[in-house]
């Protein structure tokens, strides 16, 4: 299930991979490069599962809903731990609203709850609102003892 991701330089719409979403790739009209996944990617069940059978970098995931008050607070430090660890992890925001199954999966109690995988096996998993530093330092963590 490949995401969409535009190209800022020609306004191409370009089919990635899951497994290519931490990589620098190239526009397929212009040739562009197109940078690692700077956002967190909306993940529905068969996006969620691409990306952590198929990422080569660790996957943070926000378990969250749009009702939850310390979800929308954790909502730009989510955002700012993409952008800062582009290329080296993937950030995704499941809503458990939509995709309970998947909340269910993890056994999300309380949201926001944070979860961090590697190599497709959970490395941590954590419920209440943090700041991107210690989001960071979980896939930094994460990233060291996938070596």
């Amino acid at each position: 299930m490949p995401v969409i991701r535009t190209c800022t330089h020609c306004g191409q719409k370009n089919r990635i991979p899951a497994k290519h979403l931490s990589d620098t790739g190239r526009c397929g009209a212009c040739k562009s490069a197109l940078p690692p996944a700077r956002e967190p990617l909306e993940a529905d069940p068969a996006l969620f599962d691409e990306v952590i059978s198929s990422a080569t970098v660790p996957v943070l995931v926000d378990f969250w809903a749009a009702w939850c008050g310390p979800c929308k607070m954790a909502a730009p430090e989510v955002a700012r731990t993409a952008a800062d660890m582009a290329g080296r992890a993937l950030v995704l925001k499941v809503d458990t609203e939509k995709h309970p199954t998947l909340a269910g999966r993890y056994h999300v109690r309380g949201i926001p709850n944070f979860l961090v995988l590697s190599g497709g096996k959970t490395v941590l998993q954590q419920a209440g609102a943090v700041d991107h530093t210690q989001m960071e330092r979980w896939l930094q963590t994460a990233a060291a003892s996938h070596v």
